[in-house]
């Protein structure tokens, strides 16, 4: 049985600009009044390869993983009784880590976030529901996009909006830019499936942890804010979003051609839309943007 010190182990995957990553780790070590800390940086054969710069631990990948396997082999690593997975574009106050541990620590066994936020201090939706046929849908059907400002539409797609509030609120799933669980808990779950990505693989831990009674929660009284937005290719980005949620129904038994259903639904009524946007001079291309969508639909899901 693994034996771990008081404490937690923070796993940093990196991938890209090292900037980022080097700025979050002299920010965790310039933490008030924290535990012990262990800091792990996994680059994830990133083409700027991390330079340490504070003493951390580095483990550098001969292959690109994606994050979930990048994280499982940080975790590997960990020698603290809890564990710390933390986005690399992350900016955290000096009191961050203890104030998580104190608010957190109580909840265990527990999956845990607290509340992200943009630069701007606008919510980044932290919790949400389990993915749903409908929620497939309204993401995909642009039309409705207009009502993104109603608490309906963040419902719709997926987004648990009672957690925005002050206050420790369970939900299904928290987003994987900040998590907090125990490091026995999550080797003993596997870890991340790493045939998931695209928040497929923090979702898919969460549902299973989820069964063992160990459940999620957002903390709505410590935020902390989050770069996000990526910078990969959008339709690429659309592609692996859809492929991975498509194989995460498929794993689940959830109905993944009533999610097909939904993808090519929304393309029609896309089309529908853009067709008439198009023939009022709109600079629009509605039959190639819905082969574009109908490919969506029909991406492969089988394992990788």
């Amino acid at each position: 049985m693994d034996e771990f010190r008081d404490g937690v182990s923070i796993v940093v995957p990196h991938y890209g600009d090292p900037l980022p990553t080097q700025s979050l780790v002299v920010a965790l070590g310039e933490q008030i009044g924290s535990a012990d800390m262990q800091v792990i940086v996994v680059d994830d054969a990133s083409p700027e390869p991390y330079v340490p710069v504070a003493g951390e631990f580095l483990i550098r990948r001969d292959r690109n993983g994606g994050f979930g396997s990048t994280v499982n082999v940080g975790a590997g690593a960990a020698e603290h009784e809890y564990l710390l997975i933390l986005n690399s574009d992350l900016t955290i106050s000096r009191n961050f880590i203890a104030d998580l541990l104190l608010a957190a620590v109580p909840l265990m066994p527990a999956v845990v976030s607290p509340e992200v936020v943009g630069h701007s201090g606008s919510t980044q939706w932290t919790g949400r529901h389990f993915p749903a046929v409908k929620h497939t849908f309204v993401n995909a059907f642009s039309g409705l996009a207009r009502f993104r400002h109603t608490r309906w539409w963040h419902e719709a797609v997926g987004h648990d909006t009672s957690t925005v509030v002050p206050g420790v609120h369970r939900t299904d799933w928290v987003v994987g830019a900040v998590l907090f669980l125990q490091t026995r808990v999550f080797r003993d779950a596997g870890g991340f499936d790493e045939r998931f990505y695209m928040n497929s693989e923090e979702i898919d831990l969460q549902r299973r942890l989820g069964q063992r009674g160990v459940h999620s929660y957002v903390l709505g009284d410590l935020t902390v804010e989050h770069e996000g937005g990526g910078s990969s290719n959008p339709e690429l980005r659309r592609t692996w979003v859809v492929t991975s949620a498509l194989r995460f129904a498929e794993k689940w038994n959830d109905h993944p051609g009533l999610h097909r259903a939904a993808l090519g639904a929304a393309a029609i009524l896309n089309f529908i839309v853009n067709a008439a946007r198009q023939l009022a001079g709109r600079d629009v291309r509605s039959l190639e943007t819905l082969r574009r969508e109908f490919r969506y639909a029909r991406v492969p899901i089988s394992p990788r």
